[in-house]
């Protein structure tokens, strides 16, 4: 029952995945989401997003930003990164993701949708047929009042935890290392 809302991965945030593990894997396109995902709501891009995309695409992956968001706002966003995109996806329509697919001319089993969100990003990506990598959305840690679909995706976290479904794409969560600090892409 909830499985369709549980991602194939479940990370800390965009600069700790290991990205070469996934390009061995054969995955050859990433479908980000921007706000909580990339950057906190609204934000621009930063230096260091910048920085991980021009990596990414020196890696040899194809980007593509899929967002609700106004084309006025990715195009703000994108002013220094070399990208497609998509706006007013209308996610959770698995329309959206297929189309981010076909955009960046590959198969549904190289592209992969990163985001922040269970109810958006998740799950457009499993009716789409996508692998998906959950990313904890900027401000998890901070002490603020959520909403109720951030309450409710706790819940479904707890289940995906304790379930056989983690880790299906190998656990791409980079270590961390001896000194305390998380080893990141940049």
């Amino acid at each position: 029952m909830f499985t369709r809302y549980y991602p194939s991965e479940y990370v800390e945030d965009v600069f700790t995945i290991d990205y070469a593990k996934l390009y061995r894997q054969g995955f050859r396109a990433l479908i980000f989401d921007i706000d909580n995902t990339l950057v906190p709501h609204g934000g621009d891009s930063t230096e260091k997003v910048d920085r991980l995309f021009e990596r990414l695409h020196g890696m040899g992956f194809k980007t593509l930003l899929l967002s609700n968001n106004s084309e006025e706002r990715i195009l703000r966003f994108i002013r220094n990164i070399d990208t497609a995109y998509i706006y007013d996806a209308e996610k959770p329509n698995h329309v959206g993701f297929q189309s981010s697919v076909v955009q960046l001319g590959v198969g549904y089993n190289e592209a992969v949708v990163i985001g922040d969100q269970v109810f958006t990003d998740i799950l457009g990506a499993n009716r789409a047929g996508l692998s998906s990598i959950l990313v904890k959305y900027i401000g998890y840690y901070k002490k603020e009042k959520k909403g109720i679909k951030r309450n409710l995706e706790k819940i479904i976290l707890y289940l995906y935890r304790h379930s056989r479904y983690q880790f299906r794409l190998g656990n791409l969560q980079l270590n961390i290392n001896p000194y305390g600090k998380e080893e990141t892409l940049l």
